[in-house]
């Protein structure tokens, strides 16, 4: 890399150093000549991530022997800093600032952070736990790894100002923004589903030859049938794989914008069977369940119950009525029985209800689903009703001329990392 023979030099004295590269960890080989050597229960790096999501994937890319740990779970990662068996943490500004606010996280005594990839870390909420964290770390070496540079100026004119550049910048000799490599089909999944989405890949495309390419393997020549990359991969990389076949990107979310960046037609590649639909159904009467058991008085039913249980296994009983739930009603169609087996509070008259897969599981909130209604589907704030998030999906009230348009929108956005899939709720 350009300038990458300096940079040890450079941050010995004080100055950023940032490496334009793609977003993604296995294509960060340079950082690790950057780090700190990790001394006996001391960190000697901490990477600061857009979300936990982009944390994960720092777990495969770091070389052996270094102890790298993503935060997912706040108790664990306290547990394992406590300890010594962190060489590197990695994880979302709310993450490491809770971990610091329990006293867990000592940031004092960290020799290096690693910003990673700023232009997907967005403002508001996120950027002030960002200040917080770069303030604490204010003796720290100072590396950002960026795919955009100019996205990102503001940004580091306030925590990284006039970094020692490695890399080569995305422009042209003009200073124009670098174009396009060629045309690229995606699946959003993240680094912990790929495994599944490649399979679901294989089966939507069918194809007669394919590759699966990962960062670091040999670049195919022409002929070479579908390419399916594991791997994020970089401009050059694209060129030459977009030159052997048809390419399918497997990603997350927070590296879509740079993929849109240099393939040109990007296209989602549509994976939803009726095998996924019916567990996003099946997930959705277990959610509805276990909100109608947290909410409680059901004591009438449980005496009703009670003969039985003295003579079958509650779980016995438990399956027993939701067959008989489903049961076709005499003079009422099946689907009728079914629905009435899973309906949810009525909806006001004038609105319909309209399932999406995402819920508290994915860190959506309320916020999440307006946003991308208002923004992306372009509904009017009087278009929207009551919002219900639960463990894996939400419920919106719909205004009745909007639900169809908002239902055929949402599908194939992403709300927090997942990609949406959307209905109405019958």
């Amino acid at each position: 890399m350009t300038g990458i023979g300096e940079a040890p030099a450079a941050l010995e004295r004080g100055r950023p150093v940032m490496l334009v590269i793609p977003p993604a960890p296995a294509q960060a080989g340079a950082l690790w000549d950057l780090v700190s050597k990790p001394s006996a229960g001391a960190l000697s790096a901490v990477i600061i991530c857009a979300d936990a999501e982009a944390a994960v994937e720092w777990t495969d890319a770091a070389p052996s022997g270094l102890r790298l740990h993503p935060v997912t779970g706040l108790a664990r990662a306290a547990r394992l800093l406590s300890a010594g068996a962190v060489d590197i943490l990695a994880g979302a500004p709310g993450d490491l600032t809770a971990l610091v606010s329990r006293s867990a996280l000592k940031l004092e005594h960290v020799p290096t952070v690693v910003i990673a990839w700023p232009e997907g870390f967005g403002s508001g909420e996120t950027a002030a736990p960002i200040d917080t964290l770069l303030t604490e770390l204010k003796d720290a070496r100072r590396v950002v790894l960026s795919w955009n540079p100019a996205g990102v100026e503001a940004f580091c004119e306030r925590h990284a100002r006039r970094p020692h550049v490695v890399g080569d910048l995305p422009v042209s000799e003009d200073a124009r923004p670098l174009p396009p490599v060629g045309p690229a089909r995606y699946v959003l999944a993240p680094r912990d589903r790929r495994a599944g989405a490649l399979r679901s890949a294989l089966d939507a495309l069918d194809p007669s030859r394919v590759l699966v390419w990962h960062h670091g393997d040999p670049l195919p020549a022409a002929g070479a049938g579908t390419v399916i990359c594991a791997d994020l991969p970089g401009r050059t990389e694209l060129s030459t794989l977009t030159g052997a076949g048809d390419v399918v990107v497997l990603c997350g979310a927070g590296q879509l914008p740079y993929l849109r960046s240099i393939a040109t037609p990007l296209r989602p590649l549509p994976l939803l069977t009726a095998v996924q639909d019916a567990a996003d159904r099946a997930a959705a009467l277990r959610a509805r369940v276990a909100a109608r058991l947290a909410q409680g008085d059901v004591d009438a039913e449980l005496a009703l119950l009670a003969p039985l249980f003295e003579r079958f296994d509650a779980a016995e009983v438990a399956g027993a009525l939701l067959a008989v739930a489903r049961e076709v009603v005499p003079g009422a169609p099946r689907e009728a029985a079914a629905a009435a087996a899973a309906a949810g509070p009525p909806v006001p008259q004038g609105w319909m209800k309209v399932f999406v897969n995402v819920g508290l599981k994915d860190r959506a909130a309320a916020k999440d689903l307006v946003g991308a209604l208002i923004k992306e589907v372009g509904l009017e704030k009087t278009d929207i009703g009551r919002i219900e998030v639960k463990e894996s999906f939400s419920l919106v009230d719909i205004s009745a001329a909007s639900a169809e348009r908002a239902v055929a929108k949402l599908a194939g956005l992403t709300i927090r990392g997942r990609r949406v899939t959307a209905k109405l709720d019958r």
